[in-house]
């Protein structure tokens, strides 16, 4: 039977609630436990797949086609486990089911209320499915206090009364500041939230506090008195060079020895840390460096590319060099020449996103990519952007663009409307809703062989994650492919287009799917890995 972990959080948002329910699943792993991870959000979308990337940071998709919290990715990333639907629930989804339920009139007229109904509701998607995992480590989106995740603490309060007991412990994650002024560090804020917790009952069994220094001897016996915790359960979270390091210092503070005891598990297995010591080596001992900038128009919050980020990490680690990262507004040189961001740089990046805003600097780069030959790893938008460039600068086609931004005389790009997902017909059109509603998981391609694509996946039939709803219209390929610009990769029917590759280039590559959604420090996405190869042989020519 799975043990359940819940991981609260408090004091202030951001926090790293994600990172340390991942690392702590690491190292439940490492002792040879099975362990699942699952993300509970409170705010009211159903997904957070509408909400803008600067408030909300990336969607982590899964393969079964779920728009999930950017958290699932630190999961994955961490544990190697594939997340899927059932490990992200918002309070948007669970009112959009309890409602549903309510109109076909499962509740024979009963009065549905936020307890049990709301509630029932929670504790369903955290217990059910759980019983092939030693672990079930629940996040709680947001923090204590706040007003939409009053039904998920109430749930989590009734799961720890359900399950036998000692089959559930709680672990808070706050902050404790460092006072300046007062040359202090103060443990009000986390005696606070601990209140606040412990109010609606729930007393955490182990304290994650979150500093920048070493917290006192003395400090950490007076958060045991006042939070009512045993001073062992005190774990400081200090801040490391590399998230990849997280796992290590958690160890080595003891957090994983704390839940295990309190669990009463005394014969556990010595945790194996050889791999992420070895990653942590990596990191921090790397025999070169390459910069690769990134032209985007999100990068006012860099959430919003974090799988990519660690992608890119993953794709140095393959390689033993530091990847450093410009971060280039695609906006900034939507009417001048990229050439002053863009010189001396190993690698250009253009990522996805939606509409039309900063498209003009994101062709721009991929111009000077393909002009200056800087290799050029072109995703979702950044793949079709690159075609665009290909047929306006290269096929002479003046008015090529794409209808994601209006009319348009050559739409090189348009409005999916109909695609084969598990054997049956998705079709879509302009007024269909946006909310899930994309071509979203994993779908097959097959790539030509003797590409460079086939050789850097070292296969020819692949699956790849996907989140968009324009695609590259085949009628152009013939007039692309005369201009240098190879379609490598198509979906088994050949009616998509996958990956393009320029073979007048020493490295050019667009793909539509999101290979960064696969990538994990152990297993660095091939794609990452050549594109830093390439960087790497750019860096030498410079």
């Amino acid at each position: 039977m799975a043990r359940y972990i819940f991981i609260t959080g408090g004091v202030v948002s951001s926090l790293g609630k994600g990172i340390a329910s991942a690392a702590l699943g690491a190292l439940l792993q490492a002792r040879g436990y099975s362990v699942r991870l699952k993300k509970l959000d409170p705010y009211l979308n159903v997904d957070p797949g509408t909400m803008s990337p600067t408030q909300h940071g990336e969607v982590f998709v899964t393969d079964d086609g779920a728009e999930t919290d950017l958290d699932l990715g630190h999961y994955e990333r961490f544990t190697g486990r594939s997340a899927n639907q059932r490990d992200n629930i918002t309070t948007g989804r669970i009112y959009s089911d309890i409602i549903a339920k309510e109109r076909k009139g499962d509740f024979l007229g009963a009065t549905v209320q936020v307890i049990p109904h709301v509630t029932d509701e929670i504790k369903n998607f955290v217990i059910n499915g759980n019983e092939e995992f030693d672990f079930v480590l629940c996040e709680i989106g947001g923090t204590v206090g706040d007003i939409e995740a009053l039904p998920f603490f109430e749930a989590i309060r009734q799961v720890g009364n359900d399950l036998p007991r000692g089959d559930a412990i709680y672990i808070h994650l706050t902050l404790m500041p460092y006072i300046a002024a007062a040359g202090e560090l103060k443990t009000k804020p986390t005696q606070h939230s601990v209140k606040e917790l412990r109010s609606i009952g729930i007393s955490p069994d182990i304290l994650l506090v979150r500093c920048d220094r070493e917290i006192p001897k003395s400090d950490r016996r007076k958060l045991s008195l006042f939070c009512n915790v045993r001073e062992t359960a005190v774990i400081q979270a200090l801040d490391v060079k590399s998230i990849y390091d997280v796992p290590i210092a958690y160890h080595e503070e003891g957090l994983d020895s704390e839940v295990l005891t309190a669990f009463a598990i005394t014969d556990a297995p010595k945790p194996d840390l050889s791999k992420w010591q070895e990653i942590s080596s990596y990191v921090q001992g790397p025999d070169g460096e390459v910069t690769i900038a990134i032209v985007g128009k999100y990068i006012e919050l860099k959430d919003a590319y974090k799988s990519l980020i660690e992608a890119l990490t993953h794709g140095g680690i393959a390689n033993k060099v530091k990847v450093n990262l410009k971060w280039v507004d695609s906006e900034i040189f939507e009417k001048g020449d990229p050439a002053s961001s863009l010189e001396n740089i190993d690698g250009i990046l253009v990522p996805g996103g939606f509409g039309e805003r900063g498209t003009r600097g994101k062709i721009n780069a991929a111009r000077f990519a393909r002009e200056r030959n800087v290799p050029y790893f072109g995703i979702c938008l950044g793949m079709q952007l690159a075609c665009i460039e290909a047929a306006q600068n290269t096929a002479g086609m003046n008015n090529a663009g794409s209808s994601e931004f209006g009319q348009t005389q050559e739409p090189i790009v348009g409005l999916m409307t109909e695609w084969i997902k598990d054997n049956a017909t998705q079709e879509r059109n302009k007024k269909t809703d946006l909310g899930g509603t994309m071509r979203l998981g994993a779908y097959p391609a097959t790539l030509r062989r003797g590409s460079r694509i086939a050789d850097i996946y070292g296969e020819v039939n692949i699956s790849e994650r996907h989140r968009h709803r324009y695609e590259v219209n085949m009628e152009y390929r013939k007039i692309l492919e005369a201009n240098g610009l190879l379609f490598s990769g198509i979906s088994p029917d050949g009616k998509l287009p996958e990956i393009v590759e320029r073979t007048d280039h020493p490295w050019f590559i667009g793909v539509q799917f999101h290979p960064e959604l696969k990538s994990r420090p152990f297993e660095p996405h091939p794609l990452f890995a050549s594109f830093i190869s390439a960087a790497i042989e750019q860096n030498r020519l410079v």
